[in-house]
């Protein structure tokens, strides 16, 4: 392989690279630790609410660098009202599931209007967001925890110690066979996928690349599958917490690169004018995007209330910096039209392995946010420096 080559891919996988690279030293830092069946499971719950919203966040993102600052007090909010709903006015929780999606949905769009119709910035809009729905969670609340009592509604979102997918091929104390079943259908399909992919583009006489390098893409991606699920297996098994992430990620990934919306997000962030001048209603791509930023808030916050069992009015606090860094470390440009859904999980897992690996090694909190702080900008100043030298 000559240099170019090597340049190229190194600038194509960087972010996995330094995954690797940083998953590899805090294995070391912690003596293992942090690869324990138990760890991994708490990675995946812990930072749920974290994939969820940097999914979200990446298309508000690719419509030309904007964020949503409000995420985190939309997500607190929506708990609360939940939270009340359920156990105060005694709701049924698939009634309070759905009026909570709906009123996450509501909030987006009205930040949505303001921002879509009227232009004004998304950084003041969702900082007024910011703020105000933050104020309402404690009007809600009464500045007091509210104890959430619903089991099913706990066990569906993914809180407490039992909050797994049942081991319903009989698994008992051993590995959890439903997790290794998940793990090998899961690369049987994606195998499957990969190579019907080829073969449609040979039989249309399209550019097939390397196939050797696509088939090793394949291992690659398909060890760290039965690696992760048989650590899983190891535990518990899958937590439902993880069948949310996976349903948002798969369907969001699937909108941003294979429907006709998808493609508007990348075309309005990479030129607005040229776009509108295409005749897309680009108005109406900022007000989807805040809108769904919204709906995904709220199922957030569901998974947020469910993991504590609780709804207090300090809940998502730097949740939207957590989802920005995640997308920007994942490879989203600042300058919009630029950034995928697998890249953003990469970058969130990334952040949840800096939590966990320095947390275990009992890293002051203080120094956590500095480290946190230096690879968010180092991130963007790669995505700076390449874009000059692009050009």
């Amino acid at each position: 392989m000559d240099s170019a080559k090597v340049k190229v891919f190194i600038q194509k996988y960087t972010m996995i690279i330094v995954l690797v690279l940083v998953t590899l030293f805090f294995t070391w830092g912690t003596q293992g630790k942090i690869m324990l069946p138990q760890n991994i499971t708490n990675l995946i719950s812990q930072n749920a609410y974290v994939f969820v919203l940097a999914t979200g966040m990446l298309l508000c993102i690719l419509t030309g660098g904007n964020i949503d600052l409000s995420v985190g007090s939309v997500v607190c909010f929506v708990g609360a009202v939940g939270g009340v709903m359920m156990e105060n006015l005694g709701l049924p929780d698939i009634v309070a599931v759905i009026l909570m999606l709906l009123l996450g949905a509501a909030i987006g769009a009205w930040q949505a209007f303001w921002i879509a119709f009227l232009r004004i910035p998304p950084f003041i809009t969702t900082l007024s967001g910011m703020l105000v729905f933050r104020g309402l969670s404690n009007v809600v609340l009464g500045g007091k925890t509210l104890p959430i009592k619903s089991e099913m509604f706990v066990r569906l979102f993914g809180g407490g110690a039992n909050c797994y997918v049942p081991d319903f091929l009989g698994g008992g104390e051993g590995l959890n066979r439903v997790a290794l079943a998940v793990g090998i259908i899961a690369c049987v399909i994606y195998l499957a996928v990969t190579v019907r992919g080829h073969m449609n583009r040979v039989k249309k006489g399209y550019e097939t690349g390397n196939v050797v390098a696509m088939y090793a893409k394949v291992v690659v991606i398909c060890a760290v599958i039965m690696f992760v699920t048989v650590k899983l297996a190891q535990h518990k098994g899958i937590p439902t917490s993880l069948v949310w992430v996976l349903l948002v990620v798969l369907v969001y990934g699937y909108i941003t690169s294979k429907t006709t919306i998808g493609r508007y997000f990348y075309a309005v962030g990479g030129n607005e004018k040229a776009t509108k001048l295409s005749g897309i209603n680009t108005d109406m791509v900022y007000f989807i995007a805040y809108t769904n930023m919204g709906f995904l808030a709220a199922l957030a916050g569901m998974l947020t209330i469910a993991r504590m069992t609780s709804a207090q009015p300090t809940y998502g606090q730097n949740y939207e910096m957590d989802a920005i860094g995640s997308c920007f470390i994942g490879g989203a440009s600042a300058y919009g039209g630029i950034g995928t859904v697998p890249g953003v999980i990469v970058g969130a897992v990334l952040m949840g392995i800096i939590n966990q690996g320095m947390s275990i090694m009992g890293t002051d909190q203080n120094m956590q946010k500095v480290v946190k702080g230096l690879v968010l900008l180092a991130a963007v100043i790669f995505d700076v420096v390449s874009k000059k030298k692009n050009s």
